[in-house]
């Protein structure tokens, strides 16, 4: 079984084109087998992106991005995006996107925080919990040192397949957490550094 975080997924290629709109924006989005939820955009990101608190001009981390949808509605909402990946189909679809939607972002080539630097005053994710609970609370802990101060972390994840876990995890980490947006047993949560 191969995993979207896959770095080279093998899978046959197949494209798929999801016209959308998300946050009032539409959008358009090429996608393709081998990367998360290729024929819709599934209901964690969705609510993700309908939720989430963005501010103008601020540098904004997509962790994770898949083909790209969080990081393209950030920069549509004014943020200074930029995204990563560590599987190169998603890669390859998150610049198709980002021409697409006559966006502008820095793309990142990397496996969670390993090639990247900078600090941010926001930070997106949907964590990858089939991947194990020790890998998201690992991002969970680098999101916080790539924060500046008064910087924001938030996920998204099904409440009752680990996103209680993950809370608790971000109340212990940054001392502090709450609910942005619930649905369909999904939450989204987030953290501030203080």
């Amino acid at each position: 079984m191969e995993h979207y975080y896959t770095r080279n997924p093998l899978s046959p290629l197949k494209f798929y084109l999801i016209k959308k709109k998300v946050r009032g924006f539409d959008l358009t989005f090429h996608t393709s087998t081998g990367v998360f939820s290729p024929k819709k955009i599934d209901t964690a990101t969705k609510l993700l992106a309908e939720n989430m608190i963005i501010k103008k001009n601020e540098a904004f981390l997509d962790l994770g991005s898949g083909y790209g949808v969080i990081g393209i509605v950030a920069f549509k909402m004014g943020a200074n995006v930029s995204m990563s990946e560590i599987n190169l189909r998603a890669l390859m679809l998150m610049k198709k996107n980002i021409k697409e939607n006559k966006v502008k972002a820095e793309i990142i080539d990397s496996n969670g925080f390993e090639s990247i630097n900078n600090l941010f005053d926001n930070i997106c994710l949907n964590p990858p919990i089939s991947a194990g609970m020790k890998l998201c609370q690992e991002l969970i802990k680098e999101s916080f040192n790539h924060l500046k101060k008064n910087g924001i972390l938030q996920i998204v994840a099904r409440h009752n397949k680990g996103g209680s876990r993950l809370e608790k995890f971000m109340q212990e980490e940054f001392k502090n957490s709450k609910v942005l947006a619930k649905k369909g047993g999904f939450k989204v949560y987030a953290s501030t550094k203080i």
